[in-house]
């Protein structure tokens, strides 16, 4: 079983920066593929950023050279730094866990990030 939690949304300024913070609570975490989705009122959830165990990386257009992902596989986290925010990336953000062999993935409970204009 794992538990996703993830940490660090909240209220920011057009132009500014947050890092959401995923703690990763199971076993044989750096087996696991994590990402984070995120889900904006009235919108299907969509991929924001994935790393895989050994830190390859994948983005969606809409935040390439804004976000970052990354991961620290000794602390069971994963980060995503988000610069340059844009009202459009107000969101539910959510982490995603997906072991590389199959079976079960994992969602948190997401934090909420509002960027104003």
């Amino acid at each position: 079983q794992v538990q996703l939690v993830e940490s660090g949304g909240g209220l920011v300024q057009a132009g500014g920066s947050l890092r959401l913070s995923c703690a990763f609570y199971g076993r044989d975490f750096s087996l696991y593929v994590m990402g984070w989705y995120r889900q904006a009122p009235g919108k299907q959830r969509d991929l924001v950023a994935r790393i895989t165990a050994g830190g390859s990386t994948g983005y969606a257009d809409s935040v390439k050279g804004r976000f970052t992902i990354s991961r620290d596989n000794a602390g069971n986290l994963v980060y995503l730094q988000m610069n340059s925010l844009k009202p459009e990336d107000t969101a539910v953000y959510y982490c995603h866990a997906e072991h590389r062999g199959g079976g079960p993935d994992y969602w948190g409970e997401g934090t909420l990030v509002t960027v104003s204009s």
